[in-house]
Parts: structure tokens; sequence; C-alpha cells
């Protein structure tokens, strides 16, 4: 492992109590700053220093996709909801009574899409493993209680409750023991992923003293990942000083260990892998041994681009990356003013595809986190005579779904899964009848069904 450079740059964050602070702030019409304390009120905003000033094409501004990706926008909001929030704001009104109108907004946003509380649940003894999400047979989500927060905030954020204190709608534990003893009851598990918030926020020593744990002799699990935006957010976490050098040495142990170590980075736009910071990072993380893996959901005003895609995809090959997932922008939060629909999306899957090399090909989407599963948008075609949409379960609730085939009707409009109906006049799709027994069975029975052996 070399050794990370003497230059130390200071990490500061930016949200509305310092908004004015913000490096390039001065340079938004008040129009725009009003947006960003109305939309800010309401869902999470968090910027930092290198975002500002390393990312963001400021004579660009608004349209520039870094900074559509990190402040907020008007469109965030239905107008009925900016209008309320902006009159507050401009009657002065105690804040308490704007948080109180902010709070019926955000939990009108569906903030926890996708049965993650009603279905994701691990069981110890009967009760629920507080930061444990199961919702596959083999991999098991862990929510580290000081990773909840993040670099910055991007503003498609599906978690975006994890920021705005929903608490009883929040994923975090440090209970790094009951996770080991939930995991030695379910040796299907054999992946591990560390997520949040973003788990490199904490310092090395929490990460080390989660991670440890599980490369003990009794436990299966032969991958651990961490999903994280640091590389692209605060690429120094991994370049510089004594904290970067003890990180990559953890990640060499976990190598060394014979466990696959998977960093799982959000790149959602090529710029964020422009910077000679970004290129540092990710150069010093695969010598440690860990693969770093690709993924992004297609954002509207963002990187609704097959240029854009297939720039990011080939750079990340370039540079020694695994191109992962391009997944659909969830039904939560800001969605409409993201959403991409579903056709749309896979046309511009298909048209940044033809544009890389096989080796970038190791990227599947667009894929939809759903409620039964991962489901992939895997084509659309015509079969006897009716248009369709080709669909498939890369993962799913019940191991016996994936892989398999089964088609909607085809609607250009559709942006998620819920919204597609059957082809071929079908009633239901094949997954329906077994899903919603599941959503009225037991925690414990559900869980029985994730985790079966196959």
């Amino acid at each position: 492992m070399s050794t990370g450079n003497g230059e130390q740059h200071t990490f500061r964050t930016f949200q509305l109590r310092n908004l004015e602070d913000t490096p390039g702030f001065d340079r938004l019409s008040d129009h725009q700053k009003m947006v960003t304390r109305v939309v800010g009120s309401v869902l999470p905003f968090k910027t930092n220093n290198y975002v500002c000033e390393e990312l963001i094409n400021w004579d660009n501004v608004p349209d520039d996709p870094m900074f559509q990706l990190t402040f907020p926008q008007e469109g965030m909001l239905d107008p009925e909801h900016f209008s309320r929030i902006a009159d507050l704001i401009k009657a002065e009104v105690p804040q308490p009574e704007i948080k109180a109108a902010a709070r019926e907004i955000q939990l009108s946003l569906n903030p926890h899409p996708a049965g993650q509380v009603e279905m994701n649940a691990g069981y110890l003894e009967e009760e629920v493993v507080q930061g444990v999400q199961h919702k596959y047979r083999e991999t098991v989500l862990f929510f580290p209680t000081q990773g909840q927060t993040c670099h910055a905030y991007c503003t498609y954020c599906f978690r975006w409750p994890q920021f705005v204190q929903l608490d009883d709608l929040k994923f975090a534990s440090k209970e790094i023991d009951r996770l080991a003893a939930y995991l030695k009851l379910n040796p299907t598990v054999s992946d591990v992923l560390f997520t949040g918030g973003d788990p490199m926020i904490m310092r090395t020593e929490l990460i080390r003293r989660y991670a440890e744990p599980l490369m003990a002799d009794d436990l299966e699990i032969s991958t651990i990942r961490f999903g994280t935006k640091a590389p692209a957010y605060w690429p120094y976490k991994f370049t510089e000083g004594e904290e970067a050098d003890d990180l990559l040495r953890l990640f060499e142990e976990i190598v060394a260990s014979g466990r696959h170590l998977a960093i799982m980075a959000h790149y959602s736009h090529p710029v964020e892998l422009a910077t000679d910071a970004s290129r540092e990072a990710l150069r010093r993380i695969i010598e440690t041994g860990a693969v770093v893996r690709c993924q992004a959901p297609l954002i509207r005003h963002v990187n609704d681009s097959a240029r854009d895609w297939a720039d990011m995809i080939t750079t990340e090959v370039q540079l020694g990356a695994v191109p992962y997932y391009m997944f659909v922008e969830r039904d939560t939060g800001a969605k409409r003013y993201f959403e991409v629909p579903l056709v749309e999306a896979y046309q511009i899957y298909t048209d940044a595809y033809k544009q890389v090399s096989g080796l970038a090909r190791t990227w599947r989407g667009p894929s939809m986190s759903a409620t039964p599963g991962k489901v992939l948008v895997d084509g659309v075609t015509e079969i006897g005579g009716e248009k369709v949409i080709a669909l498939k379960f890369v993962q799913a609730r019940d191991p016996d779904w994936v892989n398999k085939l089964f088609f909607a009707a085809y609607d250009e409009e559709a942006s998620w899964l819920d919204e597609l109906r059957p082809a071929f006049g079908e009633e239901k799709f094949f997954w329906t009848d077994e899903l919603n027994n599941m959503k009225t069975d037991t925690p414990q029975r559900v869980q029985l069904i994730t985790t079966r052996a196959a």
C-alpha cells in the first residue's frame, strides 16, 4: 500500500444553518436562494467544500448536473407544498411551525418504499435486530449508527428519511454482536453490506470495529461490501494522512482474510471521476485488492443522457472499476422531478450500451428495487402482435422467482413496477399471489421464505 501525501484538506459542510457561507452561493439568483431554503426545509440538504469547489460548474447553474444533484430544486416539491413552505418562510413564522408543516409533507412522500420496514426486518429470538435489513437470501444490509449521514446529500436519495429526523423510520444499529448472532442463525447469508447514510463517513477505528467480527472463523461470510458515495464526494477519505492509510490497511486485512471486499461506489455523472483526487482515491482502493463496483440511478436533470452514461462507464473501466447497475429512481421523495419512464430508461441504457466495449458490459439495467425484488427491464419487443416490456428478477424475495421472464403491457408513461399491468390480458403477474401472502404473513415467516436454502 502506498502512503498518502502530506497535504490535508479540511472537510466543511454547508446546510441551511450556514447557507450563505457555501462556496458559490453568492452567484445564485434571489429566487434560487429562496428555492434552496424552501425545499431544504422539507427534504434534506447538505453539501461540502469539495463538491462546491471541484464538481459544480457555477457558470452553468442551475442546469449544471452536479448542482441539480446536490442542491434543492423547486420541482422537487408539488407546487402547493412549495407555496405553503415559501409563504411560512416569507411571513417569518417561528421555526416549529415551519417544521410541523414540513413534517406533514414528508409523511406524504412515501418515506419507506418497497416494504423496507414491514418486510425486510431480521429477527433474533423473535425480536427485531435493529439496523438489519434482510430482503434477499444471500445478503444482509447493516446500518451502523455512526454511519447514518453522508459527506453530502444527493437530492434524489431514497433514504432521505434518514436525514430529516423521522426517527421511528430510521434504520441504525451499533449492535455488531447481535448482527453476528443473527448471521450464525442464517448460514445462507454470504454477503454483508454496510450502508446508511454512508459508512465511510465514520472514522477508521469505528469501521474496523464493525468489520472485524465478520472475519471470525465461525462465520460463513465470504463477501463484505461497503455502499458509499465518498470516492465521489470526499475522495480525500482515501488519499490523505494516517486516517486514509489506516482505512486502506483495513481493506488489505479483509482481502488477506480470504474474503471478497466490494466497494459499492455511487458515481452519478462523469465529472465525479474527472478530478485528480477522485482518480487517486480509486487507484489506492483498488491497490488494496478491493473491487470497486459502480452503480447509480438514472436521474432526470442529472444523467438522463446515453452519452453521459457511456462516458462514465468507459472511464470506470479505464480506472480499474467494474460497472455494476443502472437503477431506476425509486418511488419516494422527489421521485416525480427525477423519474425517467421505464421505456425511455431502457432506450438510454441501450444507446449507452452500444457505445462501450465488452469489458464495460458487466453493467446491468435499468433495474427497479421494488417490493417483490430487483426487477430488470430486459427489453421492449413484440410478441404475437402485442408490444410488451420484458422483465425479470435478478434478485427476489422468493429465490424461485429469480431469472424468470415475465411481460408487461407496453406503456410509455410507467416509471415503476406497480404502474405496469400484465401483458396478454393476464389479470396479475406470476408472483402477485405469493407476494400478497408475504405481506399478510408474519414477519418471521417472510424471513424463512427469504432465507431458505436453495
